[in-house]
């Protein structure tokens, strides 16, 4: 028994009215957002162009110091070069690349003399490619313009917010739905627990929650025990501790390559504690009858955002 899981009737109202929710807070979070990282993105691109004398200065010991302007050199080559393409195509060590996609340094592992050379091969791939229809001061030898170095800015920026759209989005959603969790649990009396407070699952106490929470779960192998990580750890005063994972989603192509990731949380956690807690997704957005049903015959359960009160079920 359940909420959802067990009444597929419901399924098809409750799936337009998650997609309306959805494409309502994307139609008016989406513009605003795009446009102020948009804004910040120009100002790092702009910043990259100073720092290699407008791509007339681009050396392995420059890249060496600033990781972060491997990114915008990807984006000013043409085609765009994506991280894995750059990767083969200069046959570098993948985490290096990595490393720098994160604005981390090289591992520590890797000698000067190594680092000098895999730079190197990385900043011949992107002089050779790169787009000198947007940097045309690279082919001339007329000064270079104000006007010219923002609107060369301007279209990395843009190309650089498109290959980040999607992160931007699932990260604004997942701080929302759990801003809204917080604030129906601590309307029910709860308390939110601090990263300093944080305890395991077993020694919760009643009537807490905490978000970014590490369940400890058995393993089949010889590695014994590891931790999983779940959106939402609620403790309730008189049932069973509530595991939730936020979900959202905004098509319905991707939902179903991504169930199978519940699926083995819950038999992990199903193999450690049985039935002693309870696994539920907060869904909204485009979640098709197909999701669900598989969802169901794992035996979790969900609560739509849009029906929040729901969670009476579980936690109240």
């Amino acid at each position: 028994m359940g909420i959802n899981l067990d009444k597929p009737h419901k399924w098809k109202q409750d799936i337009k009215e998650s997609v309306d929710m959805y494409n309502d807070w994307f139609m008016n979070f989406a513009p605003e957002t795009f446009r102020r990282t948009r804004l910040k993105t120009t100002d790092d691109v702009l910043n990259t162009l100073s720092k290699t004398e407008y791509y007339k200065n681009v050396t392995p010991q420059l890249l060496a110091n600033n990781p972060e302007i491997l990114s915008t050199l990807r984006m000013s080559t043409c085609p765009p070069i994506a991280v894995d393409r750059l990767i083969g195509l200069a046959g570098v060590n993948a985490n290096l690349v990595k490393q720098f996609e994160n604005n981390r340094k090289p591992p520590l592992r890797m000698s000067t003399v190594q680092l000098d050379i895999e730079l190197s091969k990385i900043c011949t791939v992107i002089l050779k490619l790169i787009d000198k229809d947007i940097f045309p001061w690279l082919s001339n030898t007329t000064p270079i313009d104000v006007a010219e170095t923002h609107r060369a800015a301007t279209i990395i920026a843009d190309r650089l917010c498109g290959s980040i759209a999607n992160p931007i989005i699932r990260n604004a959603q997942e701080k929302r739905q759990l801003d809204l969790i917080k604030k129906w649990l601590e309307k029910q009396g709860y308390k939110q627990l601090t990263g300093s407070e944080k305890r395991t699952l077993d020694t919760l106490n009643p009537g807490t929650f905490a978000f970014h929470f590490y369940v400890q779960v058995k393993m089949d192998t010889a590695i014994g025990y590891i931790n999983i990580p779940v959106d939402v750890a609620i403790k309730p005063k008189n049932k069973r501790p509530v595991l939730i994972e936020a979900k959202s989603a905004g098509d319905f192509a991707n939902v179903n390559k991504r169930r199978k990731e519940e699926a083995q949380k819950m038999s992990q956690l199903r193999s450690t504690y049985g039935d002693k807690i309870n696994f539920i997704l907060f869904l909204c957005g485009y979640f098709d009858s197909g999701y669900l049903g598989y969802e169901a015959a794992e035996g979790i359960d969900w609560i739509w955002e849009h029906s929040i009160d729901d969670l009476e079920y579980y936690v109240v």
